[in-house]
């Protein structure tokens, strides 16, 4: 399966970002806390430059929480503030004023020292589509001021949003979409629900996803789908599953097309609890990288 990017997009993006940077005073990178490295277009790094910056790790609640603090620990042994946060129900959200105040302390003292007025922090989300910014913003803002759907390019114009009297958001229609040379990072975007299910093989996206949980998860999987051991044969372990769950056709046949919907719901709605998918790169790795 071959899943696309869309560069013509990402230009616009970069563009609208880099236009307003002169104006903000801090970055908010939203990415899903159950693939954060896939979640983030690796472009932002680039766009911000040095901005101040706190990576917000949403959907919190639905991520492997034993994980999300083994990735926080990261970040914050890489110099990055990051907070765990789920945006739908507004857990966390206390935290990012006041980290966001934290990383300001000394350009706002400062403005203070020259007789600079004090005024709100000014900040900018960014994140990929599908990633819940809208939602962040309006918990933040305390009503419904960005519009929201799981439809990328909803927001249409740029805008100033008061979050009290502390801070001002700028809400952007800035796509920046993630990059997709690893075919493994489309996989774990679908698998979380960042991409239509209409572009996608979900045969494909559900044997991903099962072969992970046996990897990471079996005791789940196993449980979940009653087996005394996790079939090698993919069409063996789509028997098991399918036949478990009554994802049946005429004469009694398994309904692979079912089955696979079945598995790729079931991760998605948290029925094999809260999952994250990748974990940060090791030490060396990194290096590799830079």
């Amino acid at each position: 399966m071959t899943i696309q990017w869309f560069p013509g997009h990402m230009a616009k993006a970069r563009r609208e970002v880099t236009e307003k940077l002169k104006l903000i005073d801090i970055i908010f990178e939203l990415v899903d806390a159950r693939i954060p490295a896939s979640s983030r277009n690796p472009m932002i790094d680039e766009i911000i430059q040095h901005k101040p910056r706190i990576i917000l790790l949403n959907k919190a609640d639905m991520a492997d929480p034993i994980k999300t603090k083994q990735w926080l620990e990261y970040y914050k042994n890489q110099g990055v503030k990051a907070v765990a946060i789920n945006s739908q129900a507004g857990n966390g959200l206390n935290q990012i004023t006041a980290a966001a105040k934290e990383l300001l302390k000394e350009k706002f003292d400062r403005m203070k020292a020259k007789g600079i007025k004090p005024r709100a922090i000014r900040a900018m989300i960014v994140g990929i589509p599908n990633v819940g910014k809208s939602t962040l913003i309006n918990r933040l803002a305390k009503k419904n001021i960005a519009k929201t759907g799981n439809t990328p390019g909803v927001t249409k114009a740029q805008q100033w949003i008061k979050v009290g009297k502390e801070m001002e958001l700028l809400d952007t229609p800035g796509i920046l979409w993630p990059k997709f040379e690893d075919q493994e990072v489309g996989l774990k975007l679908a698998l979380t629900g960042a991409i239509k299910d209409t572009i996608l093989n979900l045969h494909e996206v559900s044997l991903y996803g099962l072969r992970f949980l046996e990897k990471e998860y079996s005791d789940r999987l196993k449980s979940r789908y009653s087996l005394t051991e996790i079939p090698e044969e993919t069409v063996e372990l789509f028997d098991a599953v399918g036949k478990f769950r009554g994802c049946l056709a005429s004469r009694g046949m398994v309904d692979y097309d079912k089955t696979a919907e079945l598995v790729v719901r079931e991760i998605r709605s948290e029925k094999m609890g809260p999952l994250t998918f990748e974990m940060p790169a090791a030490p060396e790795e990194t290096e590799k990288e830079m």
